[in-house]
Protein backbone atom coordinates (compact mmCIF):
# COMPACT_ATOMS: atom_id res chain seq x y z
CA UNK A 1 0.00 0.00 0.00
CA UNK A 2 0.90 3.52 -0.19
CA UNK A 3 1.24 3.82 3.51
CA UNK A 4 3.81 0.96 3.64
CA UNK A 5 5.69 2.12 0.93
CA UNK A 6 6.05 5.62 2.53
CA UNK A 7 7.21 3.76 5.86
CA UNK A 8 9.28 1.64 3.99
CA UNK A 9 11.38 4.89 2.71
CA UNK A 10 11.13 6.61 5.61
CA UNK A 11 13.12 4.49 7.90
CA UNK A 12 14.99 2.27 5.30
CA UNK A 13 15.51 3.94 1.90
CA UNK A 14 16.12 7.98 2.72
CA UNK A 15 18.77 7.25 5.95
CA UNK A 16 20.74 4.68 2.98
CA UNK A 17 20.88 7.00 0.45
CA UNK A 18 21.81 9.83 2.55
CA UNK A 19 24.82 7.35 3.54
CA UNK A 20 25.40 6.38 -0.09
CA UNK A 21 25.75 10.21 -1.32
CA UNK A 22 27.41 11.49 1.98
CA UNK A 23 25.29 13.81 3.47
CA UNK A 24 24.21 14.06 6.69
CA UNK A 25 20.39 14.04 8.01
CA UNK A 26 20.81 17.59 8.77
CA UNK A 27 21.65 18.46 5.31
CA UNK A 28 18.82 16.84 3.89
CA UNK A 29 15.34 15.97 4.76
CA UNK A 30 12.47 14.34 2.46
CA UNK A 31 9.02 15.12 3.41
CA UNK A 32 6.77 12.55 3.99
CA UNK A 33 4.55 14.44 1.74
CA UNK A 34 7.29 14.40 -1.27
CA UNK A 35 7.28 10.74 -0.50
CA UNK A 36 4.01 9.99 -1.26
CA UNK A 37 4.48 12.15 -4.27
CA UNK A 38 6.94 9.99 -5.48
CA UNK A 39 4.93 7.01 -5.04
CA UNK A 40 1.95 8.77 -7.05
CA UNK A 41 3.28 10.74 -9.40
CA UNK A 42 6.68 9.42 -10.24
CA UNK A 43 6.83 5.78 -10.09
CA UNK A 44 3.96 2.85 -10.63
CA UNK A 45 5.34 0.00 -9.69
CA UNK A 46 4.21 -2.96 -6.82
CA UNK A 47 7.81 -2.81 -5.40
CA UNK A 48 10.01 0.15 -4.11
CA UNK A 49 13.23 -0.27 -6.49
CA UNK A 50 12.34 2.74 -8.42
CA UNK A 51 10.98 4.53 -5.32
CA UNK A 52 14.47 4.09 -4.25
CA UNK A 53 15.85 5.30 -7.52
CA UNK A 54 13.98 8.52 -6.76
CA UNK A 55 15.13 9.37 -3.86
CA UNK A 56 18.51 8.60 -5.12
CA UNK A 57 18.32 11.18 -7.91
CA UNK A 58 17.12 14.08 -5.09
CA UNK A 59 19.92 13.15 -2.88
CA UNK A 60 22.35 13.72 -5.69
CA UNK A 61 20.98 17.13 -6.88
CA UNK A 62 21.07 17.82 -3.13
CA UNK A 63 24.66 17.30 -3.36
CA UNK A 64 25.50 18.85 -6.58
CA UNK A 65 23.23 22.21 -5.04
CA UNK A 66 26.02 22.32 -1.80
CA UNK A 67 28.85 22.02 -3.77
CA UNK A 68 28.31 25.15 -6.39
CA UNK A 69 27.09 27.02 -3.02
CA UNK A 70 30.94 26.47 -2.12
CA UNK A 71 32.53 25.92 1.53
CA UNK A 72 30.53 27.06 4.48
CA UNK A 73 32.78 28.93 7.64
CA UNK A 74 33.37 25.70 9.99
CA UNK A 75 31.22 27.64 12.85
CA UNK A 76 28.28 28.10 10.97
CA UNK A 77 25.56 25.75 10.48
CA UNK A 78 24.85 24.18 7.54
CA UNK A 79 21.43 24.79 6.11
CA UNK A 80 19.18 22.44 6.06
CA UNK A 81 17.27 21.19 2.46
CA UNK A 82 14.07 20.29 3.18
CA UNK A 83 11.92 18.59 -0.05
CA UNK A 84 8.25 18.75 0.35
CA UNK A 85 4.99 18.43 -1.87
CA UNK A 86 5.86 22.03 -3.03
CA UNK A 87 9.11 22.20 -4.19
CA UNK A 88 9.39 18.35 -5.09
CA UNK A 89 9.17 19.06 -9.01
CA UNK A 90 12.46 21.12 -8.74
CA UNK A 91 14.38 17.68 -8.01
CA UNK A 92 12.35 15.37 -9.89
CA UNK A 93 10.94 16.93 -12.88
CA UNK A 94 7.35 17.56 -14.60
CA UNK A 95 4.87 14.81 -12.95
CA UNK A 96 5.28 10.97 -14.63
CA UNK A 97 2.01 9.65 -14.06
CA UNK A 98 -0.97 10.58 -13.10
CA UNK A 99 -4.46 8.80 -11.53
CA UNK A 100 -7.92 8.84 -11.80
CA UNK A 101 -10.18 10.99 -9.74
CA UNK A 102 -13.81 10.95 -8.78
CA UNK A 103 -15.58 13.20 -11.18
CA UNK A 104 -16.95 16.82 -9.92
CA UNK A 105 -20.38 16.24 -10.25
CA UNK A 106 -22.83 13.22 -11.32
CA UNK A 107 -23.33 12.75 -14.44
CA UNK A 108 -25.52 10.73 -17.10
CA UNK A 109 -24.15 7.57 -18.56
CA UNK A 110 -20.75 8.22 -16.55
CA UNK A 111 -19.86 5.21 -14.14
CA UNK A 112 -16.43 4.74 -12.33
CA UNK A 113 -15.67 1.44 -11.97
CA UNK A 114 -12.35 -0.32 -10.58
CA UNK A 115 -9.81 -1.90 -12.43
CA UNK A 116 -6.67 -3.91 -11.28
CA UNK A 117 -3.37 -3.55 -13.30
CA UNK A 118 0.26 -5.02 -12.30
CA UNK A 119 1.04 -2.06 -10.83
CA UNK A 120 -1.81 -1.67 -8.57
CA UNK A 121 -5.06 -0.78 -8.40
CA UNK A 122 -6.82 2.33 -10.95
CA UNK A 123 -10.38 4.02 -11.72
CA UNK A 124 -12.16 2.95 -14.79
CA UNK A 125 -14.34 5.28 -16.56
CA UNK A 126 -17.44 4.10 -18.36
CA UNK A 127 -19.43 6.37 -20.66
CA UNK A 128 -22.17 5.19 -22.57
CA UNK A 129 -24.78 7.40 -25.22
CA UNK A 130 -27.57 6.98 -27.52
CA UNK A 131 -27.03 7.44 -31.17
CA UNK A 132 -30.19 7.48 -34.16
CA UNK A 133 -29.39 3.54 -35.32
CA UNK A 134 -31.60 0.69 -35.79
CA UNK A 135 -30.27 -1.32 -32.09
CA UNK A 136 -26.63 -1.76 -32.55
CA UNK A 137 -24.51 -2.38 -29.91
CA UNK A 138 -20.89 -0.27 -30.30
CA UNK A 139 -17.54 -1.05 -28.09
CA UNK A 140 -14.21 1.31 -28.02
CA UNK A 141 -11.32 1.50 -26.16
CA UNK A 142 -9.59 -1.30 -26.78
CA UNK A 143 -11.74 -3.59 -25.03
CA UNK A 144 -10.81 -7.65 -24.83
CA UNK A 145 -13.26 -10.47 -25.31
CA UNK A 146 -13.97 -11.23 -21.94
CA UNK A 147 -14.96 -7.14 -21.50
CA UNK A 148 -16.74 -8.05 -25.08
CA UNK A 149 -18.55 -10.44 -23.65
CA UNK A 150 -19.33 -8.51 -20.37
CA UNK A 151 -20.81 -5.50 -21.97
CA UNK A 152 -23.08 -8.07 -23.69
CA UNK A 153 -24.35 -9.52 -20.94
CA UNK A 154 -25.04 -5.86 -19.04
CA UNK A 155 -27.17 -5.34 -22.18
CA UNK A 156 -29.41 -8.31 -22.27
CA UNK A 157 -29.56 -7.67 -18.14
CA UNK A 158 -31.08 -4.49 -19.05
CA UNK A 159 -32.79 -5.19 -21.76
CA UNK A 160 -34.90 -8.22 -19.82
CA UNK A 161 -35.71 -5.72 -17.05
CA UNK A 162 -36.63 -2.72 -19.02
CA UNK A 163 -40.51 -2.78 -17.94
CA UNK A 164 -39.17 -3.04 -14.21
CA UNK A 165 -36.63 -0.46 -14.63
CA UNK A 166 -38.64 2.33 -16.58
CA UNK A 167 -37.39 1.87 -20.10
CA UNK A 168 -39.63 1.83 -22.85
CA UNK A 169 -39.00 -1.66 -24.32
CA UNK A 170 -38.29 -0.44 -27.74
CA UNK A 171 -35.70 1.46 -27.05
CA UNK A 172 -33.43 -0.76 -29.40
CA UNK A 173 -35.40 0.02 -32.66
CA UNK A 174 -34.54 3.54 -33.56
CA UNK A 175 -31.32 3.67 -31.26
CA UNK A 176 -27.70 2.88 -31.22
CA UNK A 177 -26.34 2.18 -27.99
CA UNK A 178 -22.20 3.37 -27.57
CA UNK A 179 -20.27 2.27 -25.00
CA UNK A 180 -16.86 3.46 -24.10
CA UNK A 181 -14.12 3.45 -21.52
CA UNK A 182 -11.78 6.14 -22.11
CA UNK A 183 -7.67 5.92 -22.55
CA UNK A 184 -8.58 4.16 -25.66
CA UNK A 185 -4.61 3.33 -26.37
CA UNK A 186 -4.66 0.98 -23.24
CA UNK A 187 -5.92 -2.45 -23.76
CA UNK A 188 -8.81 -3.73 -20.93
CA UNK A 189 -9.64 -6.78 -20.34
CA UNK A 190 -12.30 -8.72 -17.88
CA UNK A 191 -15.36 -9.49 -16.48
CA UNK A 192 -15.39 -6.87 -13.72
CA UNK A 193 -16.75 -4.26 -15.39
CA UNK A 194 -19.96 -5.87 -15.47
CA UNK A 195 -21.97 -3.59 -12.93
CA UNK A 196 -20.62 -0.44 -14.04
CA UNK A 197 -21.68 -0.78 -17.69
CA UNK A 198 -25.13 -2.32 -16.39
CA UNK A 199 -25.56 0.66 -14.30
CA UNK A 200 -24.28 3.35 -17.55
CA UNK A 201 -26.82 1.71 -19.69
CA UNK A 202 -29.89 2.06 -16.89
CA UNK A 203 -28.59 5.95 -16.41
CA UNK A 204 -29.03 6.97 -19.77
CA UNK A 205 -32.08 5.04 -20.93
CA UNK A 206 -33.13 6.47 -17.49
CA UNK A 207 -31.84 10.22 -17.71
CA UNK A 208 -30.90 9.49 -14.54
CA UNK A 209 -27.38 10.74 -13.73
CA UNK A 210 -24.77 8.22 -11.53
CA UNK A 211 -23.63 9.38 -8.41
CA UNK A 212 -20.04 10.74 -8.94
CA UNK A 213 -18.63 9.31 -5.48
CA UNK A 214 -19.57 6.02 -5.94
CA UNK A 215 -17.30 3.50 -7.80
CA UNK A 216 -17.87 -0.10 -8.43
CA UNK A 217 -16.55 -3.03 -9.03
CA UNK A 218 -18.18 -6.93 -10.47
CA UNK A 219 -19.33 -9.28 -12.55
CA UNK A 220 -22.54 -9.59 -13.71
CA UNK A 221 -24.59 -12.56 -14.64
CA UNK A 222 -27.83 -13.08 -16.83
CA UNK A 223 -29.99 -13.28 -14.10
CA UNK A 224 -28.43 -10.13 -12.78
CA UNK A 225 -26.61 -11.63 -10.23
CA UNK A 226 -23.09 -10.03 -8.75
CA UNK A 227 -20.45 -12.10 -8.89
CA UNK A 228 -17.08 -12.16 -7.40
CA UNK A 229 -14.01 -10.21 -8.45
CA UNK A 230 -10.13 -10.46 -7.97
CA UNK A 231 -7.58 -7.46 -6.61
CA UNK A 232 -10.20 -5.97 -4.12
CA UNK A 233 -6.99 -4.49 -2.29
CA UNK A 234 -5.18 -2.57 -4.92
CA UNK A 235 -8.97 -1.51 -6.12
CA UNK A 236 -9.93 0.05 -2.97
CA UNK A 237 -6.75 2.24 -2.78
CA UNK A 238 -6.69 3.43 -6.04
CA UNK A 239 -10.71 4.25 -4.52
CA UNK A 240 -9.45 6.12 -1.63
CA UNK A 241 -6.60 7.88 -3.58
CA UNK A 242 -9.53 9.03 -5.94
CA UNK A 243 -11.85 10.69 -3.83
CA UNK A 244 -14.50 8.24 -3.87
CA UNK A 245 -16.35 7.50 -0.76
CA UNK A 246 -18.91 4.80 -1.16
CA UNK A 247 -17.32 1.48 -3.47
CA UNK A 248 -19.97 -1.36 -3.96
CA UNK A 249 -18.35 -5.41 -4.31
CA UNK A 250 -19.95 -8.31 -4.76
CA UNK A 251 -21.12 -10.01 -1.35
CA UNK A 252 -19.08 -13.15 -2.54
CA UNK A 253 -15.60 -10.66 -1.45
CA UNK A 254 -17.24 -10.03 1.62
CA UNK A 255 -14.94 -11.99 3.07
CA UNK A 256 -11.94 -10.23 1.42
CA UNK A 257 -12.30 -7.52 3.60
CA UNK A 258 -10.71 -9.15 6.38
CA UNK A 259 -7.60 -8.95 4.70
CA UNK A 260 -7.46 -5.04 4.05
CA UNK A 261 -5.71 -2.99 6.39
CA UNK A 262 -8.55 -0.34 8.37
CA UNK A 263 -6.41 2.73 7.27
CA UNK A 264 -6.90 1.45 4.01
CA UNK A 265 -11.27 1.24 4.59
CA UNK A 266 -11.51 4.07 6.78
CA UNK A 267 -13.89 6.59 5.70
CA UNK A 268 -14.90 5.18 2.63
CA UNK A 269 -18.06 3.42 3.09
CA UNK A 270 -18.20 0.16 1.56
CA UNK A 271 -21.52 -2.03 0.25
CA UNK A 272 -21.18 -5.76 -0.34
CA UNK A 273 -24.47 -6.68 -3.02
CA UNK A 274 -26.09 -9.20 -4.40
CA UNK A 275 -28.13 -8.02 -7.11
CA UNK A 276 -27.88 -5.90 -9.94
CA UNK A 277 -31.14 -4.10 -8.56
CA UNK A 278 -29.42 -2.86 -5.34
CA UNK A 279 -26.83 -1.43 -7.20
CA UNK A 280 -28.61 0.71 -8.81
CA UNK A 281 -30.14 2.20 -6.16
CA UNK A 282 -27.07 2.57 -4.24
CA UNK A 283 -25.36 4.37 -7.39
CA UNK A 284 -28.65 6.74 -9.29
CA UNK A 285 -30.02 9.38 -7.58
CA UNK A 286 -33.22 8.27 -8.06
CA UNK A 287 -34.59 4.73 -7.55
CA UNK A 288 -35.55 2.75 -10.45
CA UNK A 289 -39.32 3.48 -11.10
CA UNK A 290 -41.59 0.61 -13.45
CA UNK A 291 -42.83 2.26 -16.82
CA UNK A 292 -46.38 3.17 -15.85
CA UNK A 293 -46.29 3.36 -12.53
CA UNK A 294 -47.14 6.03 -9.76
CA UNK A 295 -44.73 7.79 -7.72
CA UNK A 296 -45.88 5.52 -4.85
CA UNK A 297 -45.29 2.52 -6.55
CA UNK A 298 -42.07 0.71 -5.44
CA UNK A 299 -40.19 -2.25 -6.88
CA UNK A 300 -40.64 -5.80 -4.44
CA UNK A 301 -37.80 -5.39 -1.68
CA UNK A 302 -34.12 -6.10 -2.53
CA UNK A 303 -31.20 -7.12 -0.58
CA UNK A 304 -32.16 -10.12 1.37
CA UNK A 305 -33.64 -13.34 1.18
CA UNK A 306 -36.16 -14.43 -1.50
CA UNK A 307 -37.53 -11.11 -2.15
CA UNK A 308 -34.56 -10.13 -4.20
CA UNK A 309 -35.13 -13.45 -7.00
CA UNK A 310 -38.57 -12.59 -8.13
CA UNK A 311 -37.32 -9.64 -10.32
CA UNK A 312 -34.25 -11.42 -11.37
CA UNK A 313 -36.23 -14.86 -13.05
CA UNK A 314 -38.03 -12.02 -15.45
CA UNK A 315 -36.80 -12.40 -18.71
Amino acid sequence: TEDEKANIAERYLVPKQLKANGLKPEELKIGESAIRDIVRYYTRESGVRNLEREIAKICRKVVKEIALAGPKPVKKKVATITVTSKNLEKYQGVRRFDYGRAEAQNEIGLVTGLAWTEVGGDLLQIEVSLVPGKGGLTLTGQLGDVMKESASAAMSVVRSRAESLGIDTDFLQKQDVHLHVPDGATPKDGPSAGIAMATALVSTLTKNPVRANVAMTGEITLRGRVSAIGGLKEKLLAAIRGGITTVIIPEENRKDLADIPENVTKGMKIVPVRWIDEVLDLALERPPTPAGSGTGDKLPARGSGKAVRQPDVKH
